[in-house]
């Protein structure tokens, strides 16, 4: 497996493709790296030579914020939030969604799984 910033990225795929295992790389950027790079985008990731992958390493590491350095800042940019006590800091302390949606319903990938409230007793029983 070719590695590249520290990430294997998996032989059998198409070089496109295999890029997107980097955190940070989606399908534009792949393309883009591409390009610039002059790696045709068809070749598989295992044939891949040394000086191609040396040539990917350095483009992104000179010009490009990914894998530690972005998981790093993007950390920083919760704690900025979370430390001058604004709305979405707020809600990234309690667990709860950030950027506006419901959670009367649904929202339950970030509250959690259900925590059970005993309800009324019947109106039978109350006679």
């Amino acid at each position: 497996m070719p590695r590249i910033l520290g990430v294997d990225i998996p032989n059998d795929k198409r070089t496109l493709i295999s890029l997107r295992y980097i955190y940070g790389i989606g399908p534009s950027l792949s393309v883009q790296l591409c390009e610039r790079t002059g790696i045709d985008p068809d070749k598989r990731a295992k044939d891949l030579t040394e000086d191609e992958l040396a040539r990917l390493a350095s483009l992104l590491d000179n010009e490009y914020v990914v894998e530690g350095a972005l998981r790093r800042q993007t950390q920083q940019s919760i704690a900025r939030l979370r430390d001058i006590g604004c709305y979405r800091g707020l809600r990234h302390r309690k667990g709860l969604p950030v950027r506006g949606q419901r959670t009367r319903t649904n929202a339950r990938t970030r509250k959690g799984p259900r925590k059970t409230v005993a309800g009324k007793k019947g109106v039978k029983e109350m006679r």
